[in-house]
């Protein structure tokens, strides 16, 4: 493997052949997670494959001449369709300020674990590991729940609010305590985008209600070879990730914030946006990010250090997983799962975590918080909770053996 990887350094990839080689491991992942039959999400493939394709190891593909663009646009997509299944109705009642709360006890715990086990290194890296371990991967956890038939339980709808609260919590948190600004400061520019961001979700709405004429002219542009409403998407995707960057925010809070505003504009009176979305978001940027965030893993730094990963793991099941199941047991909301089971699924279906982590570690090691090895096992042990704690979380509802098989 070093041999290879140092003869691959010798000559860097053109974009087309990394491309070619990231297209080629998309599709391969793909039929592997299917011939898996679920078990192994093709999320942990997709980032498997960047291992294998980066420099760290065969070193074929690279990240020059636009591999990048596509990569974060592909971050950008996979926030905006999080923002986008987003239902403000989840939230509704006590159920919401609980989940704030819940998550709030997971940031603080987890940033204490970090503080315990590494005191030498600073605070700002501490928050940043802590941001990270608390994390939800709703987007992955999205069609898991949807092909176990979960989506419109009560479980299901604990996972809703609970992973919403989990991406948007981070992307806040990171926002703040990551900026190098100082706290007051970072809080005045998040409300000033939260004032622009409003402002483009008020404005286009009262035109749609004012101007019919608009509503049909999207439709009548939506097919053939124009698209307008899939190019008013990516408008949008990429006028809030801009305003984002001007304030000098993290891109993923302006996408998250995009698929936000494309709910409140659609509000399902559009049902083929969704589905125009997902074929560019899951179809090409997606995996694209998802390979290109794996050619940043360095697997030697995992094998020196498998004590860190696995440490990693179940400081994440704790962090992040026992601070929802206690308050789900013990703090009545309303909508509390009565069965010990799901209380217990709910736990580890809010404890995997990955996309936020990818991002949180891009943030910090571009900030040197912390340095590449960590960042390398912490996302390993993000793409090991998609791994593990989905499937754990199956085989312990009821009927796990069919689901499993569906999925």
């Amino acid at each position: 493997m070093a041999l290879l990887a140092e003869a691959a350094a010798d000559s860097t990839p053109s974009a087309i052949i990394s491309l070619l080689q990231i297209s080629v491991a998309t599709v391969v992942a793909t039929i592997l997670a299917r011939a898996l039959r679920g078990y192994v999400p093709d999320v942990v493939l997709l980032l498997g494959f960047g291992v294998l394709l980066g420099p760290h190891v065969l070193g074929t593909a690279g990240t020059a001449g636009g591999v990048e663009l596509i990569s974060q646009l592909g971050l950008g997509m996979l926030f905006l369709l999080a923002g986008y299944e987003l239902d403000p109705r989840v939230l509704r009642g006590k159920s919401g300020p609980t989940a704030w709360v819940t998550w709030l006890i997971s940031l603080a715990l987890a940033t204490l674990v970090v503080a315990l086990a590494a005191p030498q290194v600073g605070f700002a890296a501490h928050v940043a590991v802590g941001i990270a371990m608390t994390s939800t991967a709703l987007g992955t956890l999205l069609p898991i729940l949807k092909q176990a038939g979960l989506l419109d339980s009560a479980l299901g709808r604990a996972v809703l609010r609970h992973g919403a609260i989990g991406e948007l919590g981070p992307i806040l948190a990171m926002s703040v305590l990551l900026s190098s600004r100082n706290p007051v400061a970072a809080i005045v520019v998040l409300a000033l985008f939260a004032i622009a961001a409003v402002l483009f979700a008020v404005v286009p709405r009262h035109l749609l209600d004012r101007v019919p004429d608009i509503r049909r002219l999207l439709i009548d542009m939506g097919g053939s070879t124009v698209q307008l409403p899939v190019r008013m998407v990516l408008l949008l995707l990429l006028t809030l990730m801009g305003i984002a960057e001007v304030f000098e925010l993290d891109v993923v809070l302006g996408a998250f914030a995009a698929g936000m505003i494309l709910r409140i504009l659609v509000q399902d009176e559009d049902p083929l946006i969704e589905s125009d979305m997902n074929t560019i978001g899951f179809g090409l940027l997606i995996p694209v990010f998802f390979v290109v965030s794996g050619m940043g893993i360095d697997p030697s730094a995992i094998a020196e250090n498998p004590l860190r990963w696995l440490l990693f793991v179940l400081a994440i099941a704790v962090a992040r997983g026992v601070p929802v199941w206690v308050t789900e047991k013990y703090f009545s909301h309303g909508t509390n799962l009565t069965s010990g089971r799901e209380r217990a699924q709910l736990a580890l279906y809010s404890a995997t975590g990955l996309p936020i982590i990818v991002a949180v570690t891009e943030v910090a090691t571009t900030a040197e918080l912390i340095d590449q090895d960590v960042a390398s096992i912490l996302v390993a042990a993000g793409a090991t909770t998609v791994l593990l704690f989905p499937l754990l979380a199956r085989l312990l509802g009821p009927g796990a053996t069919d689901k499993a098989a569906v999925g």
